[in-house]
């Protein structure tokens, strides 16, 4: 294929007008600037910022009534870029992240015209440090943050879609709000044939922080985890996936608080429908498995 035409979406929640200043000053320095931004106010007006920046492209601002979380604001942009149907691929960034170089969108643009079956590309996350945490590498164990290579996930962080393989698998599962909603999605991709690199030269600096910052975080976390296991895993690997997942959430964590509300949500993902249930095919389990992660850890 030619040229991939590229979008860059940003979700906030209002309260991070720094930062997303300086990150959309990092996206307008960009040596391949993109041909639409689109800035989603979750539940939020947009501060001035968002309007008044010397931005490349058509620049859209939407403003949401309600906090429909990560996934669901981020289906808001991706449903106004398809409106426009100009875009080939879109690069999702947290709203207090910052495109560290220059070349970013650009070496974005030639993965993707290098490879159609190439669906989706993560970025590797770093501190201010340049310290990647563990979690952030999409590999098991104390992987190295710079192999880059084809993987089984990607963060949410910062990372690259094919419109054509949304189109294809369906967007984000916005009832997630946050929470395991990247490997649900990265899943459904593998599922369907299409590839996902890990490619750490593509760096976004994001603050060091813990998921478990939030205060609903265990409940939404166990819950997900079981709707996850319900919707994409053939049914033997249901109870094997859950149980894994129960013994190391029981390893880590000494919070008696945190244990209760992670056993509550886990409750709730087992009483409360999942949504659709379309399981990976079992040769798909086979290739996550080759790929070094199997879909059970």
């Amino acid at each position: 294929m030619g040229a991939p035409r590229i979008a860059v979406a940003v979700v906030t929640m209002g309260n991070r007008p720094a930062e997303v200043d300086a990150l959309l000053k990092s996206v307008a320095g960009q040596d391949v600037p993109p041909a639409r931004i689109v800035i989603v106010g979750n539940g939020c007006p947009l501060p001035e910022f968002a309007r008044r920046l010397s931005l490349p492209g058509e620049v859209t601002a939407i403003e949401v009534d309600e906090n429909l979380g990560c996934p669901g604001g981020r289906n808001v942009a991706l449903a106004r870029l398809r409106e426009y149907g100009d875009t080939d691929v879109v690069v999702e960034l947290d709203d207090d992240g910052l495109l560290v170089g220059t070349d970013v969108l650009r070496r974005v643009r030639d993965l993707f015209a290098a490879d159609d079956r190439l669906g989706i590309v993560g970025f590797r996350i770093a501190d201010e440090h340049g310290e990647t945490q563990q979690r952030h590498v999409p590999r098991i164990g104390s992987a190295d943050p710079m192999r880059g290579g084809y993987v089984t996930g990607f963060l949410g962080g910062g990372h690259a879609l094919r419109m054509a393989m949304l189109d294809e698998v369906g967007d984000w599962p916005a009832e997630f709000f946050f929470a395991h909603e990247e490997t649900d999605l990265a899943w459904r991709a593998a599922d369907a044939g299409w590839r996902i690199l890990y490619a750490p030269e593509l760096l976004l600096r994001h603050p060091k922080t813990s998921p478990a910052r939030h205060a609903v975080y265990f409940r939404v976390n166990a819950r997900n985890r079981v709707w996850l296991a319900r919707r994409r895993l053939p049914l033997p690997l249901v109870p094997v996936h859950l149980g894994v997942w129960l013994l190391l959430t029981l390893l880590r964590n000494r919070s008696r608080a945190g244990l209760r509300a992670w056993f509550g949500g886990f409750a709730e993902g087992v009483r409360e429908p999942a949504g659709e249930r379309r399981p990976m095919r079992w040769r798909t389990v086979w290739r996550l498995t080759r790929l070094g992660r199997p879909p059970v850890i």
